[in-house]
């Protein structure tokens, strides 16, 4: 049976979470597996682990969006499924694509392992499709465009990953960026608002969302102006420094921001239980960890630091 080279299910139409037995385990695990991955969980109405891991794989495999198949086999039934795959205990979870297997665990698991579990397979099944992108290298490429000011290179290639998996944080974070930097406050505010649940409980979105939050607070020219003069005739007054850059890092001057922290941390770091570097922290959030500026902050905020 396992031999064989798979062939091509007559029924594509079929469940996301299905019951298999020795009949038609060919055609809705081996053959399916070539277009997706199917999960198979051998299990036993008597065994407790079973029953504890069962519902959770049910519900992650139900959250992929049909990514990924649950075929669910009764080792009572089907002993002889059972003695191909050499399963030797309840419950064993095997994993096929491309009408193999490849991928397996034994035991109940928590749901954080089963989650990592079908996520890989959910990430080999999209690898494997034609004209399918190397992520990690694309998100290089938009992140260094968004930090070089070029916009354009950045929104397609955030486009291109979202179009692959549209649940990378990483991507959809940028992609707020993008409108951000392209001034276009209210296109991001709308991508934060609307943000699927998976994305918003990133770190990634949540820098994203202070960016915006800094972006939304642009002053007046007169406001900047304003504080510029103050720090200038009271260098001491650290309220109006921590003011001062808030200011210029929503005003875009973010350099200069920067800068107006790391001095308002070499006169006095302990101020205000350490706004100043709290305050720097949160900038650096608001950039990104790749940009330049965070780069080079980062650097001078642990000279200060550790000097």
């Amino acid at each position: 049976m396992f031999g064989s080279k798979p062939q091509r299910p007559q029924d594509n139409a079929q469940n996301i979470i299905f019951d298999v037995n020795a009949a038609d385990f060919e055609a809705r695990v081996m053959a399916a597996s070539v277009e997706k991955p199917v999960i198979v969980d051998f299990w036993a109405p008597w065994c407790g682990p079973c029953k504890q891991l069962m519902p959770t794989l049910e519900r992650v495999v139900n959250a992929a969006g049909g990514e990924v198949l649950l075929a669910k086999v009764n080792l009572d039934h089907n002993p002889e499924l059972a003695q191909a795959l050499r399963v030797q205990s309840v419950p064993t979870v095997f994993a096929f694509f491309g009408g193999r297997p490849v991928d397996a665990f034994q035991g109940a698991q928590p749901e954080s392992s089963v989650q990592a579990f079908v996520d890989r397979l959910v990430q080999a099944a999209r690898a494997s499709q034609p004209g399918a992108i190397d992520i990690d290298e694309m998100l290089k490429i938009a992140a260094e465009g968004l930090a070089a000011g070029d916009l354009q290179t950045a929104q397609s290639a955030y486009a291109q990953i979202l179009q692959q998996d549209e649940k990378n944080a990483p991507a959809y974070a940028g992609m707020v960026r993008t409108f951000i930097a392209a001034d276009m406050v209210e296109q991001a505010r709308g991508l934060i608002d609307n943000a699927p649940e998976e994305i918003a409980k990133s770190s990634d979105f949540a820098a994203a969302r202070t960016a915006l939050e800094l972006a939304q607070n642009a002053p007046s020219s007169r406001e900047l102006r304003a504080l510029e003069q103050k720090v200038q005739a009271h260098p001491e007054d650290m309220d109006a420094k921590c003011a001062l850059a808030e200011v210029q890092f929503g005003a875009g001057q973010k350099d200069a921001a920067i800068e107006t922290l790391l001095a308002a941390i070499v006169q006095d770091r302990e101020w205000n239980d350490q706004e100043a570097r709290k305050t720097l922290l949160r900038f650096f959030e608001a950039l990104g960890n790749a940009d330049p500026l965070t780069i080079a902050g980062r650097k001078k905020l642990s000279r200060l630091l550790f000097s």
